[in-house]
């Protein structure tokens, strides 16, 4: 897709001071290609050169330190920190631009839909968890620059999330009427997310799934990382483990499960045994799975795009599969499934 001209002059504008400044090579700029976005304020654009490319984004213009950049600055810290990240070679953020690494097309559901085999799917998560690993096992004190991880998974967030799907899932698209049932909901819910919200916390990547990482010449590259913050590890464990957009083979997602615990030492983070750490991980599975629902149906409202209304069913089949396994979810599971199956 062709951008429009103004967008145009300005990335030619924007690029030619980049040559200049020395930021990349004195390569002539061949064509620009517009990018399918993200539902933010966030632009993107493909730069050909003439033996290479790039990847400009445009966004609103930030008039304040780059330190404060919620994507630069934590672009730096976890590049400094061995992460994956994508590379920046300049910005000139009074303008909204960044212009960085080109990743390519290929994002792990789309390098996995190619890839049959159960045991490179193993080889190709267990991949990404050793660098969520990396990223999960960075201690406080090594973050330096103080705007950074300043907001984290506390219990008010995880019922304002919960809150969220009640009104665009169970309000609006299943359509209740009955401010009491959603009030019963909440109190039921209220236990599990005082769990989750209690508990020693890492900085979490925020919405780590097959969607935000990249594939590029074998690496696994993290994107989407800007609204990093404090919260239990297994946030972003199950995040990748129980996408919503596919489906693990079972084997794969509880060999993967005891990997990760191997490899984190949650004992440091007071999960001291597996089974403490798969209690905390379905109560994590149900209030993201759950936060899925309600952005898909959001989606739809807002933007009347049916896309992602087609994992809503297996995103719930997940969550009442986990609490059939658990007595302690009962009254929820009962109140929550005969509501959803009834309409």
């Amino acid at each position: 897709m062709k951008p429009e001209q103004s967008e145009q002059f300005l990335i030619e504008e924007l690029f030619s001071r980049s040559i200049e400044r020395n930021a990349v090579s004195h390569e002539s700029l061949v064509e620009i290609d517009k990018l399918t976005g993200d539902a933010s304020t966030r632009r993107y654009y493909r730069a050909f050169c003439e033996k290479t490319s790039f990847v400009v984004c445009l966004d609103n213009p930030y008039e304040k330190e780059v330190e404060s950049h919620p994507f630069l600055s934590v672009q730096e810290f976890l590049n400094s920190k061995g992460i994956r990240v994508p590379k920046i070679y300049d910005h000139h953020l009074r303008k909204g631009y960044i212009l960085q690494e080109d990743l390519g097309d290929v994002t792990l559901i789309q390098h996995l839909s190619d890839n049959t085999c159960e045991k490179n799917e193993f080889e190709t998560y267990r991949k990404v968890i050793d660098q969520l690993v990396r990223l999960h096992k960075i201690n406080a004190s090594e973050v330096q620059n103080p705007h950074l991880f300043k907001l984290k998974f506390d219990y008010e967030k995880f019922m304002d999330e919960t809150r969220f799907t009640f009104k665009y899932f169970i309000n609006f698209f299943l359509k209740n009427k009955n401010e009491a049932f959603t009030d019963e909901l909440d109190a039921l819910f209220r236990p599990i997310m005082e769990n989750i919200s209690s508990r020693p916390m890492v900085i979490t990547h925020r919405d780590f799934h097959s969607r935000n990482l990249m594939v590029k010449d074998g690496e696994l590259i993290f994107i989407d990382f800007q609204d990093a913050r404090w919260g239990l590890p297994q946030y972003d464990l199950v995040s990748l483990l129980e996408d919503c957009y596919y489906d693990l083979s079972p084997s794969n997602r509880e060999n993967l499960k005891k990997y990760y615990f191997d490899q984190m030492k949650m004992s440091d983070l007071g999960q001291k045994t597996y089974e403490e750490f798969l209690s905390l991980y379905d109560d994590m599975l149900i209030q993201r799975v759950f936060k899925a629902v309600g952005s898909f149906c959001y989606i739809y409202n807002w933007r009347k795009d049916e896309r992602y209304l087609k994992y809503i069913g297996f995103a719930m089949e997940k969550i009442r599969r986990t609490m059939s396994k658990n007595p302690k979810y009962k009254e929820l599971s009962e109140k929550l499934f005969k509501y959803y199956y009834a309409n």
